[in-house]
């Protein structure tokens, strides 16, 4: 039988936080120092999270055969880093992972002279990829599926014999998060030109630097969701930056429309609760096309408000972990909230309910927003119940332990 925690909310919300670091950040420091040929060691702060767990275990370079599980990010890094790092490498994951697109990518890869086989069914992983100096050049991508094909593609960019340049088609998702590859590039020496749809990298030498990683924005996510969810009480979370290169930072805005003051401190932000920010008869209207990570978060929140809302910029939730559109539908539902998908990236709430699944528990999916967004729901005073509590060790490995020190009460469980 799974396992199973039945989460019942605190008397009163007052909470003091140490958030992760960034797992985006994280893996990101990671391929560049590798470019660079740093030392580990001058990362400071690096997460505790899978994903960048199996980030640091495939470059140590001890094995040509590399699992990554779940890590989505670290397939879509290390393919493009491991075509332009000689030798001869198989990566492959979950089961999951294996149903995750990564064609797109491979075509690009093999565009400027990439080297990747498929060792399964075509277009996805697992792959072999024989790692060699690659010619690079012009390219065109389409900037609609996943940023982290183009983040992986300017990485290596620098090592190309003619660099990269590369064209974006179609709408470009996701985009604070290139302007953060680029961002972090340059710290690490390398220049850019990000002009329209058009980014240029010419070839350079990466300088091994000393880095810090910041606290993560998407963990922030689900501590502003307590406290809309609340609207008492004060927390404070530590580790965040008012001017963050995570597109998640933009959350603070976000959740302004839920009554929700975010005060910026010396070491991170203090959250309060502010009716005057919000009218609860407006329905909230926000495109998620450059924060997609945090859909699952504002969708859990807006029901347990019962706030319609109608939410755009959601087509790549159904290549995540799971399909999280499918997913939230399915959940909110046991908890007797009727979502419509009213076209492909858009998901909304018009006020229709259902009858509640009596006992209900809350599957995961294998995908750690899930648990994440769902466990505050039970500040609305029901008892809520997550299967599969432990995916959050995918990105917040602490959040158990976490909101327990805030007062919630965590129980095992034979629903």
């Amino acid at each position: 039988m799974a396992l199973t925690y039945k989460i019942t909310k605190p008397s009163a919300l007052k909470a003091t936080v140490s958030l992760p670091a960034s797992k985006s950040i994280s893996n990101r420091a990671l391929i560049l120092n590798a470019l660079a040929q740093g030392d580990t060691n001058q990362l400071t702060n690096i997460s505790d999270c899978d994903d960048t767990n199996v980030m640091l275990k495939a470059l140590t370079f001890k094995s040509n055969d590399i699992n990554i599980g779940a890590a989505g990010t670290s397939m879509r890094f290390l393919t493009a880093f491991l075509s332009a790092t000689p030798g001869t490498w198989s990566i492959t994951g979950s089961e999951r992972m294996k149903q995750r697109p990564i064609k797109i990518l491979v075509e690009a890869l093999r565009k400027i002279g990439a080297d990747i086989e498929y060792i399964g069914n075509e277009g996805f992983p697992p792959l072999k990829v024989n790692g060699k100096d690659l010619e690079g050049g012009e390219i065109e991508l389409d900037g609609s599926v996943s940023s982290q094909y183009i983040s992986a593609l300017l990485m290596i960019a620098p090592k190309l014999k003619k660099g990269l340049c590369l064209k974006l088609t179609g709408e470009v998702i996701s985009k604070p998060y290139i302007k953060m590859t680029l961002s972090m590039m340059k710290d690490f020496g390398i220049e850019s030109r990000f002009s329209g749809n058009i980014i240029e990298v010419k070839p350079q030498a990466y300088r091994k630097t000393a880095y810090e990683i910041e606290s993560d924005w998407s963990g922030a996510s689900y501590w502003y969701e307590m406290m809309a969810i609340s609207k008492s009480g004060e927390i404070r979370l530590k580790g965040l930056r008012k001017n963050s290169t995570q597109g998640d930072s933009l959350i603070a805005e976000f959740f302004m429309k839920y009554g929700i003051n975010t005060e910026y401190t010396a070491d991170g932000v203090t959250l309060t609760y502010d009716h005057s920010l919000t009218s609860a008869d407006d329905t909230i209207e926000i495109d998620f096309v450059e924060q997609p990570d945090m859909a699952q978060t504002f969708v859990v929140t807006s029901c347990a408000l019962n706030r319609k809302f109608h939410f755009y910029g959601l087509r790549s939730l159904k290549i995540k972990e799971t399909d999280r559109i499918a997913a939230l539908t399915n959940e909110l539902r046991k908890l007797g909230y009727v979502l419509n998908e009213l076209k492909d990236g858009e998901l909304a709430w018009d006020g229709t309910t259902c009858e509640q699944a009596e006992h209900a528990a809350i599957d995961t999916y294998e995908d750690h927003r899930m648990a994440l967004s769902f466990a505050p729901f039970s500040l609305t005073g029901a008892s809520i119940c997550v299967r599969n509590p432990q995916v959050v060790s995918k990105s917040y490995p602490d959040f158990w332990n976490d909101i327990a020190k805030a007062g919630f009460t965590i129980e095992e469980t034979d629903l």
